[in-house]
């Protein structure tokens, strides 16, 4: 597959989306979680939005640093993620700049007709580096199903819930 529009304007979309669901969000529906011991709705939306890093880190290394802190390491000394103790309304921004960091390193890839780097040996994307953007949409949709429960379980009426079903909308275009 040459021609990666399609996949392009579907990751956009998948953006559209996330950023849709961010900006539907209240101070109070971060908080939101199971009553289990499962992750808050902040936590869910800190690690679809890491998610980019962690693999880029894996993948491609320059365009994972822009997203980093490369003044604080963790433990296994490696740098920390920008918005690591950033407030939730700040995750909009780690999205977009995540996305475009995503883009970036499978154009670069393609360019150089090569496939990306898998220091984890696990077989990150062998047959075309782009399968990283369907991975992080698939991805994105697990977890904003889980979101969606959360807030139906956290008590958003029928009428706010079917409101945030009109991300559906972005897809249709």
């Amino acid at each position: 597959m040459t021609d990666l529009a399609l996949l392009h304007e579907s990751f956009r979309r998948n953006g559209r989306v996330n950023e849709f669901l961010l900006a539907a969000l209240t101070d109070t529906d971060f908080n939101l979680s199971d009553g289990q011991g499962g992750w808050t709705v902040e936590k869910h939306l800190r690690h679809m939005a890491g998610f980019r890093v962690g693999w880029l880190w894996n993948l491609s290394r320059a365009h994972a640093e822009p997203l980093l802190d490369l003044t604080q390491k963790d433990e296994d000394g490696d740098p920390i993620w920008r918005w690591h103790n950033s407030p939730p309304g700040e995750l909009t921004a780690a999205f977009t700049a995540g996305d475009e960091a995503a883009l970036n390193a499978v154009q670069a890839a393609l360019d150089e007709n090569r496939t990306f780097e898998d220091p984890w040996k696990e077989g990150a994307y062998a047959s075309n580096p782009a399968h990283f953007l369907q991975h992080t949409i698939v991805h994105d949709s697990h977890h904003r199903g889980q979101i969606m429960a959360l807030l139906r379980a956290g008590g958003h009426t029928a009428v706010e819930m079917d409101a945030l079903d009109n991300h559906w909308a972005i897809w249709r275009e």
